[in-house]
């Protein structure tokens, strides 16, 4: 089973790297889990004028490796082969694009906002849930 899981260095998408990998060994999987980082950085256009198209996508680089650190230690402790994913764009959009070209499983975490937040400014998670055609897992 290839399993994709989205990771922005918060604690509920720690727990969906440990989840996949449990869920890799529950399986008896020989799978490799790809885990993917993304970033919006439209909201960077104006600072790409001052600093240079380089340097932001170095400085999203950066926070991108920040952010896989503690997943990779998951997976390396737990044996489980893995690579990882870096991209930019609309976050949702690009996990559900990249889940959709191949994987059977999309893992990731929730943040638990209230139904209200999400309302008004909706998620990564909704909007993933919506859009991928493959079967997503939300672990809190």
């Amino acid at each position: 089973m290839k399993i994709l899981v989205a990771v922005d260095g918060s604690k509920a998408s720690l727990n969906a790297v440990k989840y996949a990998a449990k869920l890799s060994q529950n399986l008896r999987s020989n799978d490799v889990i790809t885990l993917i980082t993304v970033h919006d950085d439209q909201g960077l256009n104006v600072a790409k004028q001052y600093v240079g198209r380089a340097e932001v996508q170095d400085y999203l680089r950066e926070l991108s490796d920040k952010q896989l650190k503690s997943a990779l230690a998951v997976l390396v402790k737990a044996g489980i082969k893995h690579n990882s994913i870096i991209q930019m764009g609309h976050v949702a959009e690009t996990i559900s694009r990249t889940a959709n070209k191949g994987f059977d499983l999309v893992v990731l975490g929730a943040k638990g906002r209230s139904s209200i937040a999400d309302l008004l400014v909706g998620s990564v998670a909704q909007r993933v849930l919506a859009t991928c055609k493959k079967p997503v897992t939300l672990i809190k």
